[in-house]
């Protein structure tokens, strides 16, 4: 899978990305990143690519000039134009849902906005999902592309070496991942439960599966609404909330 950024820093892509499990990743191949500067495409002999917005205001925007013809210069490269995603707390917000629809495409843009944001006619002509990562304000979207970056790679085929690892995390049929434990079997007093050293792999799982809707009850309720569960772990879940006194979500 093909990640490009078009961003005002380059570096910082570069730098965030090259490590770790994406680090690894991209030296086997199975993703690439390519950060574009998109001051590369200004006109302009100092290389500017904002100016005062119309209207006045506070601040600077981005002209939409640099961005179009960045995006543009990519398309003639690939030969098509890629799906583009931009960064702002004006769009929809990011889930693991979103990671595992845009996991299936084979080349992502992901724009970085900055200074008041980016002129809307650049936004127009090329921008087709608006994502963010929360209601917040940051100073630029290059960690906000990271962070889904890193996201949908974790999807792609080969990317994590356990497989298994990207489908019973955390939000795996919308609940929160059970409790994880290692050596050593006893820490200052506290015990690895019984059942992980038990070997009976049936009751790990039924245990899992238990702490796991017991974790998404205590802190994420709202995602009990879509959780798939089978009619024994909804029974499971209605006597937790006759013990802690919640109502349904």
């Amino acid at each position: 899978m093909n990640f490009y950024v078009l961003t005002l820093f380059p570096e910082m892509i570069a730098q965030g990305l090259n490590t770790s499990i994406t680090g690894r990743a991209i030296e086997k191949g199975r993703i690439s990143v390519e950060p574009i500067n998109i001051r590369d495409y200004s006109h302009d002999k100092h290389h500017h690519v904002d100016d005062a917005p119309y209207g006045g205001g506070a601040g600077m925007v981005m002209q939409p000039g640099p961005v179009v013809e960045a995006y543009e210069a990519l398309c003639s490269r690939l030969n098509r134009r890629p799906r583009v995603i931009y960064m702002t707390p004006q769009g929809n917000v990011f889930c693991q849902e979103k990671a595992k629809e845009l996991s299936q495409e084979e080349d992502l843009v992901f724009l970085c906005g900055h200074y008041e944001g980016i002129d809307e006619r650049a936004l127009e002509m090329i921008c087709t999902d608006y994502l963010s990562v929360g209601d917040y304000v940051l100073t630029g979207g290059e960690l906000p592309a990271m962070v889904m970056i890193d996201c949908i790679s974790r999807l792609v085929p080969g990317v994590l070496n356990n497989e298994v690892s990207a489908e019973v995390e955390s939000f795996h049929d919308n609940l929160l991942e059970y409790p994880q434990y290692t050596r050593p079997e006893c820490f200052r007093g506290e015990r690895v439960p019984e059942v992980l050293l038990s070997g009976h792999h049936q009751k790990i799982e039924e245990w899992r599966r238990q702490q796991s809707i017991r974790r998404t009850l205590a802190r994420r309720p709202d995602l009990l609404k879509e959780a798939r569960l089978s009619k024994k772990e909804e029974k499971y879940l209605e006597e937790l909330k006759q013990e802690s006194g919640k109502n349904s979500p």
